[in-house]
């Protein structure tokens, strides 16, 4: 039964019939997921020396859909993720890796028997590092094969449980090591298979029906490189999330639609969660920061902030393929109701700070314009002047908000604080960059003087006049009765502070 056949009410019926796993099937999968895993434990390794050491398997875990709750029937991709002894680093994972995968292909295939299943290693293809083994594994009770990577690993996260958040020295020490972005992934297996196995079942369902999709009408249709199917399970988690406020009960045709329009609109997708890690860490937040600042679409893999995943060629092909499923009966009850809301991306948390003024919290739309935000604080703060909006890059300096212009135009789909500087004719704003690396706005007449910049900056618990040398484009700036205009500084220019030792 076709799935662009089938009317969304039936859906249900379909995924029941079509897509869940059958009885035969989960055992046969089990049971090659066992055998395998015993082959690594007890014999691969045992009493061998491997680069002139003993290797321990220190653990076993299973990735894939098969890790996460949403296999498909006849249809299993197994991650079997080996946490080795030898590997005290990320940086020795990828150095002694591909020596690793070779040595258990020929241990394999000296083995291979006592495995009771016809298996043989897909050769590796493509001139980079191999970062796992293949293995198709042909099942005894069908023709179907089942796909199992192979993937040797470093233990980043030791006996840490899943479903807390783990030490943010773990993933500084992830981002300071040299490697391709998301190269390291696999050390985080078990906090991706938590993120999705610990879903409702229902969305499971859905997952799975999105997953079918890819494979059906995606995968088996364009031969080009396609987004990988764990950026789809991340997109269809943070539609439900979004759509139905994480409800358990829903409509698989709603959630079906949902997902399409994302996909038809990825180029304003821009997706992340904090449950793992946060901005609370120097290094991590600006890795996240300059992440969510990439093109679009951006999802960042819950558990490895250096693994973006929309970073992958094929959107295109998927969003044209979305917008030919929306048309389908499966999802015509897009045209009889308004469905579920989700936005491209999550609001974003603005803090906006004022002189002499309480400082106001804001939730904001990444893609509303930013006019629109300046009417909420001008009406919240009373303000009667123009209203000058700036924040700061991660460099520091720093950069005002065009009105016309939205967050997401900035690159801001994180939480950020804005200063609100009230400016009245000629008043022109001026920055001023701290001896910290952080600048400040000041609004200022261009008649007045040096002397008069320097009388603001101490009123505003800066060095005291006498103790300050501002410095514009390289020159100091001397206390005459020159303006600011005759100095040519104009409108949002930066002057470097000094303070006088």
């Amino acid at each position: 039964m076709e799935l662009y056949s089938t009317l969304g009410s039936m859906l249900d019926t379909f995924l029941k019939k079509n897509l869940q796993p059958q009885r035969d099937w989960k055992e046969e999968s089990q049971d090659v997921w066992h055998r395998i895993e015993r082959f690594f434990r007890d014999q691969c390794f045992r009493d061998e020396l491997v680069l002139d050491q003993e290797v321990r398997v220190l653990k076993v875990v299973k990735g894939g859909s098969s890790g996460k709750g949403t296999t498909l029937n006849h249809h299993s991709d197994q991650d079997l993720v080996l946490f080795l002894s030898c590997f005290s680093s990320f940086e020795d994972q990828a150095q002694l890796r591909e020596y690793i995968i070779e040595f258990i292909e020929e241990k394999l295939e000296r083995c291979r028997r006592s495995l009771a299943y016809d298996i043989s290693v897909v050769p590796h293809r493509g001139d980079g590092t191999r970062r796992s083994l293949t293995l198709r594994v042909q099942c005894r009770k069908s023709s179907d094969i089942i796909r199992v990577d192979v993937i040797p690993a470093f233990d980043a996260l030791g006996s840490f449980d899943p479903s807390s958040k783990p030490a943010p020295e773990i993933y500084e020490n992830l981002i300071t090591t040299t490697g391709h972005p998301g190269e390291f992934s696999a050390s985080f297996t078990e906090l991706q298979r938590h993120f999705v196995k610990s879903r409702p079942v229902k969305l499971k369902s859905l997952l799975r029906l999105v997953k079918h999709w890819y494979l059906q009408y995606v995968k088996h249709k364009y031969r080009e490189a396609l987004p990988p199917k764990y950026a789809l399970e991340l997109l269809t988690i943070y539609v439900w999330e979004m759509g139905t406020d994480k409800s358990e009960n829903f409509s698989l045709d709603e959630g079906l639609i949902a997902v399409m329009e994302l996909l038809r609109d990825y180029k304003d997708v821009c997706i992340y969660w904090t449950k793992y890690y946060n901005f609370q860490n120097e290094v991590v937040k600006n890795t996240i920061k300059q992440q969510l600042k990439n093109p679009r679409p951006v999802i960042l893999d819950p558990a490895d902030p250096t693994n973006n995943l929309g970073r992958r060629r094929g959107w295109d092909l998927l969003s044209q393929e979305a917008g030919n499923c929306l048309w389908q009966v499966c999802c015509f009850k897009r045209f009889s109701s308004p469905g579920w809301q989700v936005q491209r991306a999550r609001d974003v948390q603005v803090t906006v700070k004022q002189r002499g003024g309480k400082a106001l919290s804001l939730c904001v739309d990444p893609y509303r314009a930013i006019w629109k935000m300046k009417a909420e604080i001008k009406e919240a703060s009373v303000l009667q002047g123009q209203l000058r909006l700036s924040f700061l890059e991660t460099d520091g300096n720093r950069q005002l908000l065009s009105s016309q212009k939205t967050l997401a135009d900035y690159g801001i789909f994180s939480k950020v604080t804005v200063w609100a500087l009230e400016t009245f004719p000629p008043q022109i704003q001026v920055y001023v960059k701290e001896p910290s690396g952080q600048s400040r706005p000041y609004a200022i007449d261009p008649d007045d003087t040096v002397s008069g910049l320097k009388m603001l900056i101490e009123q505003d618990g800066g060095p005291g006049v006498k103790d300050q040398i501002l410095k514009f484009q390289g020159r100091e700036l001397k206390n005459r009765r020159s303006s600011l205009a005759d100095l040519k500084i104009k409108d949002c220019d930066t002057i470097i502070l000094i303070r006088r030792s």
